[in-house]
């Protein structure tokens, strides 16, 4: 990678349904999870990772997370306002764009707390992997046995070289983990108003340019309560 990236997108707008009535009064990304907020387990792995700004998209009770990111130094952060209308994955990126420069930015949501292993950091995996030249968006993925909190049948298949497509069987072998690489000149392609990362991930695809990396360690998905409960489990067992 010609430019190592420095800048972020954290997705902590979604309402966190799923995780009621833990949510009723409080934001998902500030959920306590072995007494840190999940937010700042992303945050802190950005932060850890060299990146110097991460934009935060923030709605449902926003204000709870922007006084909680006033407590923080590292990294920068910079707040995309969708108090008046959620705009999903892809439209929060479209929004935020202005941020990004034109070197590939980091992405991914705050409801997952990836664990590594064998040497490697996640987000360095990702920026090991990145070519420019051939790639539009590059997914951390992970095998589906490396999970907790995670009951489906898989996200992608992937071929030899690297590139990715959504599971077309009754099954596929990795899971998306949230965290991606994805190139400012895709996030231009998107339409105005909320969309999902999907529509960008598809136009990748049909070029040929949507890629993963696997992730060495394990992915803890905190999107429900029993999520919350396995994950503080299995961090608690490895502090012990």
């Amino acid at each position: 990678m010609s430019a190592r990236p420095d800048t972020a997108m954290v997705l902590a707008a979604g309402l966190g349904t799923r995780m009621r009535p833990l949510t009723d009064k409080m934001p998902k990304p500030l959920i306590p999870v072995a007494g840190k907020p999940l937010i700042d387990y992303t945050l802190d792995r950005f932060a850890a990772a060299g990146v110097a700004k991460a934009v935060v998209n923030v709605h449902y009770l926003a204000d709870q997370v922007e006084r909680h990111l006033l407590g923080r130094s590292a990294p920068e952060t910079i707040i995309s306002d969708e108090r008046g209308l959620l705009l999903e994955t892809g439209g929060g990126l479209k929004k935020a764009r202005a941020h990004f420069a034109d070197k590939p930015v980091f992405c991914t949501n705050t409801d997952a707390i990836l664990i590594d292993a064998d040497g490697e950091e996640a987000c360095a995996t990702l920026t090991r992997h990145w070519d420019s030249e051939a790639m539009d968006a590059l997914l951390l993925l992970i095998p589906t046995d490396k999970t907790s909190g995670y009951d489906g049948k898989g996200d992608f298949d992937q071929s030899a070289d690297g590139r990715i497509a959504l599971r077309q069987g009754d099954c596929a072998p990795f899971v998306f983990t949230g965290l991606q690489l994805i190139s400012p000149a895709l996030i231009d392609e998107g339409p105005d108003g909320a969309f999902s990362t999907k529509l960008l991930w598809d136009r990748a695809k049909a070029r040929g340019r949507l890629f993963g990396a696997l992730h060495n360690g394990f992915w803890m998905h905190v999107g429900d309560p029993a999520g919350l409960a396995a994950a503080e489990a299995r961090l608690e067992a490895s502090a012990g």
